[in-house]
């Protein structure tokens, strides 16, 4: 069964894992990303572990910073960043499952949030697809993320 839970520093041990060089030009380590959240301070920021069977398997970030601002105008809205899977688990569909309670996580714990925004580079079809089947909607707009031509994606709360 798939959880989610804020990251807490025990967690890492089950999160330390290395990505290819394929996977790492569309998200980041959660080492880079606990790097990057650690220097930026914000406390609108929040890493968030994803467990399969209490084990931590995964790991994102929900970003209520001004960085949402690129995909979206909604001040009530949360960007998702930085998801990854370990790859030893990929393919068991944990991922999926993940993004299919991440709006029920999000909508516990900031009551306030009305959506959640991306951005997938439009190379990485098997994390657009996932997207797609969970409920996020892609409406025409697009961006140039560090890898390329990025798709952004949403998804309402209420």
């Amino acid at each position: 069964m798939v959880s989610l839970d804020f990251y807490k520093q025990e967690d890492f041990e089950g999160l330390n894992y290395a990505l290819d060089e394929h996977q790492q030009r569309y998200t980041s380590t959660v080492e880079q990303a606990l790097k990057r959240l650690s220097e930026i301070n914000d406390p609108k920021a929040y890493a968030i572990t994803v467990f399969e069977n209490r084990q931590p398997s995964g790991f994102f970030v929900l970003d209520f910073g001004e960085d949402k601002f690129d995909l979206t105008d909604n001040e009530q809205s949360v960007l998702l960043r930085s998801l990854s899977i370990n790859p030893d688990l990929q393919g068991k569909g944990i991922g999926k499952a993940a993004m299919q309670i991440a709006d029920e996580f999000v909508r516990g714990n900031f009551p306030d949030c009305e959506e959640i925004v991306l951005a997938v580079n439009q190379k990485n079809l098997s994390a657009y697809h996932i997207y797609l089947k969970t409920g996020y909607l892609y409406d025409g707009k697009s961006r140039i993320g560090r890898s390329g031509p990025q798709y952004l994606m949403y998804k309402k709360l209420y």
